[in-house]
């Protein structure tokens, strides 16, 4: 039987990807391990799709200052013995890296074995932990053009990101039926990231009033961000959080309001879903959110506004925007090749471990 590890952890982002290549690699006869932190995010999410896992020790590499950067180093070259040890005794045929700080030491640990390696990366820019990576793996897939010359040109594939296949079996009428919502107004989805946005809530609730008079509104808004004032407000869903019926909400959907993460974005344009993307500010990151959305921008899919630029005026007004020339945007969206990700990284994976 062919052998495959996946490897990424840290945030939801890091493992999703590799959630969605499940199905595909299990019906092409791969026995699938995976490898993460001992109690990171993938942990739960990875036993809860069935698949064996393995923990080991990971350390962050920062570029500024803390007191951890003295101890974490050792972390990581503890995690690298334990990565080898675990290769040593599966011996898969190929690994698959989602990124993050724990698939370091797993790709060091690869590459000291000679497997091939193949390296996913969401953002325009590398980060670092893939910064580290890139020159041990065999190919390094991305998202966006604008990551082609950051990458070896021997090694870069434009393949877009895996999207869970679920998402794209939702039913328009289970997620009005589940948020109790009416068929005869469009609907705008607004979703702020994993951990909800108190900036996008603020702003959405700043102009309901007037957003209701033309449009009605499911909003997941983060854990501990409902406002209990809105509750029952005729056309106002709000949850903290949408796990399997989400896909059923982006059915129901005539448009979203979204943060730009990548695998965020990337499920939007699989779905083909107008939307407008809010970025998270650079003053709050690395600025990886604007240079996604700037992107998907450039290329029609998308329209932005940025954080500094948000209030009630250009916000209502942007809505309008995309809400009234929505059939550009799904146009442009449906001529992409960006959303045969799982297959065209089944073909590389493929190739790595032929004779």
């Amino acid at each position: 039987m062919k052998k495959i590890i996946l490897t990424g952890g840290g945030t939801a982002g890091h493992v999703t990807p590799n959630l969605a290549l499940l199905p595909a690699l299990k019906e092409h006869g791969f026995d699938i391990r995976y490898i993460g932190s001992y109690q990171g995010i993938e942990k739960k999410l990875i036993e809860g799709a069935g698949i064996p896992y393995e923990g080991i020790s990971s350390g962050k590499l920062r570029r500024y200052f803390d007191i951890k950067n003295f101890s974490d180093p050792f972390r990581v070259i503890k995690g690298y013995q334990e990565a080898r040890k675990i290769l040593k005794t599966y011996k898969p045929d190929v690994l698959f890296s989602k990124g993050g700080f724990v698939a370091v030491p797993v790709v060091l640990a690869a590459r000291h074995y000679k497997i091939p390696t193949i390296i996913h990366e969401s953002d325009i820019t590398p980060g670092l932990a893939n910064k580290i990576c890139i020159p041990s793996a065999t190919k390094v897939c991305c998202n966006f053009p604008e990551t082609i010359p950051y990458l070896p040109e021997d090694k870069a594939v434009l393949s877009g990101s895996p999207i869970r296949e679920e998402l794209l079996k939702g039913d328009r009428l289970s997620g009005l039926q589940y948020t109790h919502l009416s068929p005869d107004l469009p609907v705008i989805l607004i979703i702020g990231g994993s951990l909800g946005s108190v900036r996008v809530n603020t702003a959405v609730r700043s102009i309901l009033p007037k957003l209701l008079e033309s449009f009605q509104i499911i909003h997941i808004c983060g854990k501990e961000h409902l406002d209990d004032s809105l509750i029952g407000l005729p056309g106002y869903v709000q949850y903290e959080y949408v796990d399997k019926p989400l896909k059923h909400l982006f059915a129901a959907a005539d448009m979203v309001i979204s943060r730009a993460g990548a695998n965020s974005i990337c499920e939007l344009l699989a779905l083909r879903k107008p939307h407008l993307l809010i970025p998270l500010s650079a003053a709050a990151s690395r600025g990886d959110q604007i240079l996604n959305a700037k992107s998907f921008q450039k290329q029609g899919f998308s329209e932005v506004l940025e954080e500094e630029a948000l209030d009630d005026e250009s916000f209502l007004r942007a809505i309008q925007k995309v809400y009234h020339q929505r059939e550009k945007y799904i146009h442009a969206m449906e001529q992409t090749h960006l959303n045969n990700a799982v297959e065209t990284i089944l073909n590389l994976i493929e190739d790595c471990i032929k004779p």
